[in-house]
This record gives C-alpha cells, sequence and structure tokens, in this order.
C-alpha cells in the first residue's frame, strides 16, 4: 500500500520525519516503512495469533490425549477455556484500553497471552494445559479489540478501508486455517509447537508495538464495574451452557442454568446501558442503523462459517480419510480466499460502499454451504466440492473486509474501542452459537458411527448454517446506503453554524441522524 509518508513524521514514531533538501544532487533515500504500515504490521500479526487460537488446537486434541492423558470433558476444556475467557473479557479488555491507553493494555495483553503460550507448550499434565489456555484467552482478550482501535486511529480515513481490508483477511484466514495449522504442525513436529509458534512472534512484537504503535486514549474515560460485571456474567453463563449443551444435553440442570441465568445478566446488562449514558456499550449505539445491522450480520456470519467448518473439517478427515495436514490442504479454497480477495473488496467498499460488498459476500458465503449441504454424500470426489470451497471463501473475504471499517465508522472515535470489543464478542459468540446449535442437529440426524451416518447429521446442520448466513445477509440490508449516510451528513452540517457546533460535532450528529 502507499501511505503517506508524513505520518510516520507527525507521529514520531515511524521514521525519521521530513529533513530539508540540500541544494547539491543526492541520491534518494531507500524507502521504508511508514508508521501505517509499521501499525498494520504489528496489528495484523497479533490478531493472527490471537484468532488462531481458536481452533488451532483441535486438531491436536488426539496427541494430547496421547501425551498427557484426561478424560474427554478434558480435553474440551482445552477448547473452551480459551473461547470463554476471550469472549467473556473482550468488552473489558475494551474498556481498560480506553481508560489506561490502548498501546499500554495492548502490550499486556500481548505479554500475558506470549508467557501462557509459552506455559501451555510446558504443560506437565492436562490440567496445566486448561489453565495456560484460560491465561491465553484473558490475554487475548486484552489484546485483540484494541488491534482495531490503534489501527483505525493510525490510518488516514481515505486508506482505511484497504488497511482494513488486509487486517481483515489476515484475521480471517487465522480463524479459518486453524485446523491446518494444528494438525501440520502436530503431524511433522508435535503439539506443544501450535503454542510455541506464538512465543517469538510474540517476543518481537512487544518492542515494536513500544517503539512503533502511537499511544491513545478515550477523552474522559471510566471503568463501567457493574456493567462488565453483567456482561461478563451473563455472556459466560450463555457460552459455557452452548459449549456443554451436547456433552451434559440441554435439559440438564447446569445448562438451564446457564442459559436462563445469563439471559437474566444480560436483560440486566441492556437495562443498565440504556439508564447510563456513560455505561460500557451504550444501548444507544444499538439505534444507529450501521451499527446494529453489522453487529447482526457478524453473529450470524460467524453463527453458520464456525459451526460448519467445524463439521466440514472432520468430514473431510472421518469420512474421505484425509489426514489432518491433508484435509487443512483442501480446505485452502475457502480458508486462503480472504487474503486475496479482501484487499480488493477493502477497497472496493471504499468506492461504493461497505454494504453491498458485505450483503454479497454473506449471500455468496450462503450459497457456498448450500452448495455443500446438496452435494455432501461419502462417495462424493474432492472436485464436486470444489465450486462450494470457492464461492464461501469469496464470500467470507467479501464480508471480512468491510465489515470492521462499517463496525468503526459507526461511532465516534472515542468509542471505537467499545464498538470493537463489542463487535468481537458477538463474533466469539456467533461461533459458540454456531458449534453449539449445529453440533446438536448433528447429533440428533446422525452421528459418528458410520459415514452415512455422519453425512445423515452434517446435512441438516449445514442448511442451519445457511438459514444463519442468510439472515445475516438480511440484516446487512438494514445499514443505510452511502448515499442515505451523505444526505444525513448534509443535512446535519446544515444545522451546524458558527459558534453553535464545530465540523466534528456536526459528523457526529450525522451519525446520530443515521440511527433512524
Amino acid at each position: 500500500m502507499n501511505q503517506p509518508n508524513h505520518i510516520s513524521g507527525a507521529r514520531g514514531a515511524g521514521g525519521t520525519g521530513p529533513t530539508e533538501k540540500s541544494a547539491g544532487h543526492e541520491a534518494p533515500a531507500p524507502r521504508r516503512a511508514t508508521g501505517t504500515t509499521w501499525v498494520l504490521i504489528i496489528t495484523g500479526l497479533a490478531g493472527f495469533m490471537s484468532a488462531l487460537d481458536n481452533l488451532v488446537v483441535t486438531t491436536a486434541l488426539p496427541s494430547i490425549r496421547e501425551n498427557l492423558g484426561g478424560a474427554l470433558s478434558d480435553l474440551e476444556w482445552t477448547v473452551n477455556a480459551y473461547t470463554l475467557t476471550f469472549a467473556v473479557l473482550l468488552m473489558f479488555g475494551a474498556a481498560l484500553g480506553d481508560r489506561f491507553g490502548r498501546r499500554r493494555l495492548f502490550t499486556i495483553g500481548l505479554t500475558v497471552f506470549t508467557a501462557a503460550s509459552a506455559g501451555a507448550a510446558l504443560a506437565p499434565s492436562i490440567n496445566a494445559l486448561i489453565a495456560a489456555r484460560a491465561v491465553q484467552g484473558v490475554g487475548a482478550a486484552i489484546m485483540m479489540p484494541l488491534t482495531l482501535t490503534l489501527l483505525t486511529a493510525a490510518v488516514p480515513a481515505a486508506k482505511r478501508g484497504a488497511a482494513l481490508g488486509v487486517y481483515s483477511a489476515i484475521t480471517g484466514l487465522a480463524v479459518a486455517s486453524g485446523p491446518l495449522v494444528g494438525g501440520t504442525l502436530t503431524e511433522h513436529l508435535s503439539w506443544e509447537w501450535i503454542f510455541w509458534l506464538n512465543v517469538p512472534i510474540g517476543l518481537a512484537l512487544l518492542p515494536l508495538a513500544r517503539l512503533r504503535l502511537k499511544e491513545s486514549y478515550a477523552p474522559h474515560a471510566r471503568l463501567d464495574v457493574p456493567g462488565t460485571v453483567l456482561v461478563s456474567g451473563g455472556l459466560f453463563g450463555i457460552v459455557y451452557a452452548l459449549v456443554n449443551a451436547n456433552s451434559k444435553g440441554w435439559t440438564s440442570p447446569v445448562v438451564l442454568v446457564g442459559l436462563l441465568g445469563g439471559a437474566v445478566l444480560l436483560a440486566a446488562f441492556v437495562r443498565h446501558g440504556s439508564r447510563r449514558p456513560d455505561s460500557m456499550l451504550p444501548m444507544r449505539l444499538f439505534r444507529n442503523r450501521r451499527f446494529a445491522g453489522i453487529n447482526a450480520a457478524s453473529l450470524l456470519m460467524f453463527l453458520g462459517m464456525f459451526g460448519s467448518i467445524f463439521l466440514l473439517s472432520q468430514f473431510m478427515q472421518g469420512v474421505v480419510g484425509y489426514s489432518p495436514t491433508e484435509a487443512g490442504l483442501r480446505m485452502l479454497p475457502w480458508t486462503a480466499m480472504p487474503l486475496l480477495v479482501a484487499p480488493l473488496a477493502g477497497q472496493l467498499s471504499d468506492r461504493i460502499g461497505g454494504r453491498p460488498v458485505v450483503v454479497t459476500g454473506l449471500a455468496l458465503q450462503a450459497a457456498g454451504l448450500a452448495l455443500f449441504a446438496l452435494f455432501l454424500d461419502p462417495g462424493v470426489s474432492y472436485t464436486a466440492l470444489l465450486p462450494a470451497l470457492i464461492v464461501s471463501g469469496i464470500g467470507m473475504g467479501l464480508y471480512f473486509a468491510p465489515a470492521a471499517s462499517l463496525v468503526m465508522s459507526s461511532v465516534r472515535p472515542a468509542e471505537q474501542g467499545i464498538a470493537s470489543g463489542a463487535n468481537n464478542a458477538l463474533r466469539e459468540v456467533g461461533g459458540a452459537l454456531g458449534v453449539a446449535i449445529l453440533g446438536a442437529v448433528f447429533a440428533a440426524q446422525g452421528g459418528y458411527g458410520t459415514p452415512a451416518t455422519f453425512v445423515d447429521g452434517t446435512v441438516p446442520a449445514l442448511w442451519i448454517g445457511v438459514g444463519a448466513v442468510a439472515l445475516g445477509a438480511v440484516a446487512a440490508l438494514l445499514i443505510p446506503g452511502r448515499r442515505a449516510e451523505r444526505a444525513t451528513a448534509e443535512a446535519a452540517t446544515e444545522k451546524a453554524t458558527p459558534g453553535t457546533a464545530t465540523a466534528q460535532e456536526a459528523q457526529d450528529a450525522g451519525r446520530e441522524s443515521a440511527a433512524v
């Protein structure tokens, strides 16, 4: 990307700054990475690590059980400990960054995540591994939401869509390629390397974050302790119930208490956010159609995508007979496509607006899952599944690029940390819902007994995924188009007269007008 050279000089962190020209002829100075480029590298790699660890452990579970022992429930917790802490603490991590400094908290989260990764690789027992995974989730919950905030603050508005497109492609690829990375490292090295992989990256990023990132705060930011307790407890209860519903039963006391208790706490959190304007997530933000639409679409997208990838990766191994590495490689037309499509989609969204790109991406993702459901069979050939893989990959890439930009542009700069944390939390909740709901359908309609019964369970589950992603496309249609936003912004600017409102206040008023 061609970034303005003055950025690094103005920030004092990405280069030597402007220099005076001499009278003689001099050789041109070698090109250096701008401050914006460094921020994209740092936040992109940090986002990749935290997103990768959602699914990287899944293909390593047999080796972990052989080496450390443990029952099936213990192996489940090696996955769930990370997912739960990540989901329930995302909002708190964003609030801490707003209050005490986003670069400072990003560095703290990165340190915790890196140290916990080393602890997981050195774990002498299954319980120690579960504890390390939980600490990993804490570090990721602090680090992940601040990556978007730091990147958005560093990139000029005209280039923001392209930069966020690259970032979104990196994190989206990490989520989808987790089973491939985990399977490859486990098959050719050992399961410990799925955690050792994070350590050198984290150690390299720590000094770079200190030198290349600019500190920022949210004006008058404050910690909302009651809101943090309510949303964390509510999300924990619901996610805990969802990830345990298949093993314990949907009507078991622990699942019912988690669902009902979590729902009550979240209802109290909504009431709290409606009554307190300084809450960690003011409910007035959801009156903005852009914010509400893209967050609803994100939750539904991850519900359908996560649940489908969870089953299809097992289909590739358990039914077709590929090794973990072979299965991951054959998923690349789907999982690697965002790396190619998302940057182009980001540039497209800068030109025509994010809504049509997101809606098209979600429609293609739903169509790809429908193709899987139509052609899935115990004896299906890889070439028959290739169109579904390609269409799903293009759809995923088109969605990821503008989604981040839509989230961050829907709120005031001081609220971008809140918006980032909310969007990431809803994605995690959507992923947990997807695995739980599609897994429950799979268990009710089929099972692991034979290839035929596996397909019998997977096909109806995939249709649930199709419906969820299609609903996400409908939700994205609620996002105001570029023409409507321009009209509301112009109307707000006309109301702003000298002495009564600043240009920034007029822009904020335009965002509020877009709410209805």
